[in-house]
């Protein structure tokens, strides 16, 4: 592919750059769609880490990082740092009694540290999420979820029980949304019916699931609205997605953590709630009323 240059105008602030990076991503060579994709997913590394620094963590020739910044309108690497680094100048990424805290409990034995790093790994999650997503989009993702004929929830593997988790709450308070997969099924298999007046919801983290993004190609071609949820603006459920929510998994340990998620998914059914009708509190308080008359829930004592 030949990689031409589109200038960039007053384009100073770092989110309008990462903004038209990610724009700009699909037209872009393989190799420079792998450096933008860990430039987009480590926004924080750019103006503080040398560019042999960030090409190592990416796994790219330094080149690629000066091609990158030239195909997107900079004359070289250094002008790309350049809003990075004068956003570090001029702003205060941490909060220093919550970095004293995290000091303060990493400076013990081997549980504390632990403790510390899932401690700080956790808020870094919770942050990123509410800085890269709006709640004008979340309103309206939850305004489609009401308005659509039915919604269709899914995550697979780890994610499952937080997807099933949504779903279920959701139904409290309208009832067309479902989780999928239906046991002993494929996801595509849920959606056979589905069509311009449904809605899906996916979510998936590195490494990838095929039968989600499978499913969600299926959707696109279907014409349901896609709400889809991810870990970076390279992955492969955001391609064609109508609302795009990226969240950070990041942990120290084996598997990714499901709390940036889950604040998500309950930011999203309290704009659900919210957009609903009148009749929604009246089916919430049903549900549990019934519940109590059948003696689901034991007395307060």
């Amino acid at each position: 592919m030949k990689e031409t240059s589109v200038p960039i105008k007053s384009m100073f602030e770092p989110a309008q750059v990462l903004q038209y990076l990610t724009e700009t991503l699909p037209s872009l060579t393989p190799e420079l769609q792998k450096t933008a994709a860990y430039v987009l997913e480590n926004p924080n590394e750019i103006g503080v880490s040398s560019i042999r620094e960030i090409a190592v963590k990416a796994r790219v020739k330094p080149n690629s990082l000066v091609r990158m910044a030239r195909r997107i309108g900079f004359e070289g690497y250094e002008n790309f740092r350049k809003p990075f680094r004068e956003q570090i100048r001029h702003g205060d990424y941490v909060y220093r009694d919550q970095a004293k805290w995290l000091q303060s409990i990493s400076s013990g034995d081997l549980p504390d540290s632990i403790y510390a790093e899932g401690a700080a790994a956790t808020i870094a999650n919770i942050e990123k999420l509410y800085a890269m997503n709006m709640p004008v989009d979340l309103k309206a993702a939850a305004d489609e979820i009401v308005n659509a004929r039915k919604t269709y929830v899914l995550g697979v593997g780890l994610v499952n029980a937080v997807a099933t988790n949504f779903a279920y709450l959701a139904n409290m308070a309208i009832d067309n949304v479902v989780s999928i997969p239906q046991e002993g099924s494929v996801p595509v298999d849920s959606l056979v019916r589905a069509d311009s007046q449904d809605v899906l919801l996916a979510m998936t983290f590195k490494p990838y699931r095929r039968e989600v993004a499978e499913a969600v190609e299926a959707a696109r071609t279907q014409g349901l609205t896609i709400i889809a949820i991810s870990d970076s603006p390279a992955s492969p459920i955001f391609e064609g997605a109508d609302y795009k929510f990226q969240i950070s998994v990041d942990t120290p340990l084996m598997f990714i953590s499901t709390v940036a998620l889950s604040a998500l998914l309950e930011s999203l059914m309290a704009f659900v709630i919210a957009d609903a009708d009148d009749s929604v509190i009246a089916s919430i308080e049903r549900f549990h009323q019934r519940r109590h008359e059948m003696g689901i829930y034991l007395r307060d004592r």
